[in-house]
């Protein structure tokens, strides 16, 4: 099949440091590789793969200080992908909306994942009303409860190689809390948790501009490089370490996450979750097995039942679920019946209108 992955360029593919989106649009355009098909790759020129690369900016805008304006990358990325459209058979875009107008007139079959939060108010009308045949893959079902209309082609939970986080079954006696400083990810109740249950807490996370001021009035003061230690953003290199240590992962979320890679990387490493039941959490964690989904009253308790799972029996459960040729193969499915779906419709692209106000 010949297919075509369409990245973000905020970061490069993979990204260097945070970035889960673009670092799940890596591991399946590898997988895809690896499993016989023929694909290309847009993304920044600073992307690494095995796909053919079609570069649509010199670096990742997040950490290109010369980069132009996002939107003029973003235009200029969309244009090589309408000059390259008829050479696909399907073509996959992970750019949320921006990209459908003109893929819905190219007359070549498309499907979007959507890897953000859907619960805005206008996002139901707008898209029953300017998307109606656009298909989307959702990566978890609670993420897809706020636009129940939307023409959905299925659930792709993500995944990631098997051997890329080696499992550690004698961890250490410290909790991880791995993620982006944000008051909806819960860094704060997680200290709280920490210390509660009398263990250490390792802080690895991205601090981006808009938290800042969060981050120094609300976390900061809580650590004291003992029990509360903060180490900063880190890399794919240093992931196994930090979680496969870690008696348990903290993710004590109060958003509806749509689905939470962290959960999963934790799990590769045999180290069992603690999450609040918001979002996909429910979805991605088994009871008892990988970990435990609870009620914020009920996170202390939580935390010393998980310390007593077989965290061998957590790295078996994340392989059979959360691979990335697990993932890989869910995506060709989807992408067959995207095909077999547009041969069903009239040949021609549709008519792009566009009416004076």
């Amino acid at each position: 099949m010949r297919i075509a992955q369409i990245a973000p360029l905020a970061e490069a593919v993979p990204p260097k440091l945070y970035g889960g989106t673009e670092r799940v649009v890596f591991w399946l355009t590898e997988e895809l590789v690896q499993m016989g098909h023929e694909v290309t790759l847009f993304a920044s020129g600073d992307s690494v793969t095995h796909a053919r690369l079609e570069p649509c900016s010199p670096k990742a805008l997040r950490l290109d200080r010369n980069s132009p304006d996002p939107m003029l990358a973003y235009g200029a990325m969309l244009i090589r992908v309408a000059e390259q459209a008829r050479q696909f058979d399907v073509l996959h875009a992970h750019l949320d909306w921006i990209h459908i107008p003109l893929l819905r007139c190219l007359g070549v079959p498309f499907v979007t994942t959507v890897h953000g939060r859907l619960d805005h108010p206008a996002l139901a009308a707008l898209s029953r009303s300017c998307f109606p045949d656009a298909r989307f893959v959702s990566i978890s079902n609670a993420q897809r409860i706020p636009l129940p209309q939307a023409s959905w082609a299925g659930t792709v939970y993500h995944g990631l190689p098997g051997n890329l986080l080696a499992p550690n079954y004698q961890p250490k006696g410290y909790l991880a809390f791995l993620g982006r400083i944000t008051p909806d990810k819960g860094p704060e109740t997680a200290i709280h948790l920490a210390r509660a249950a009398g263990m250490p807490l390792k802080i690895a996370a991205k601090i981006v501009r808009a938290e800042r001021h969060y981050f120094t009035q609300r976390i900061k003061p809580l650590i004291d490089g003992t029990d509360v230690e903060f180490v900063g953003e880190i890399d794919e290199a240093h992931k196994a370490e930090f979680l496969g240590n870690a008696a348990a992962l903290l993710f004590p979320i109060c958003w509806p996450e749509p689905f939470g890679l962290v959960m999963i990387e934790a799990m590769a490493c045999g180290t069992p979750v603690v999450a609040f039941r918001c979002g996909s959490a429910p979805e991605v964690v088994d009871e008892g097995v990988t970990g435990f989904v609870v009620e914020p009253q009920a996170g202390l308790s939580a935390i010393d039942r998980a310390a007593t799972l077989d965290r061998r029996r957590v790295r078996h459960r994340f392989e059979q679920r959360f691979t990335a040729r697990r993932m890989a193969e869910d995506y060709v499915r989807v992408y067959e019946s995207v095909i077999a779906g547009a041969k069903g419709r009239p040949a021609h692209p549709p008519e792009l209108r566009i009416s004076a106000g």
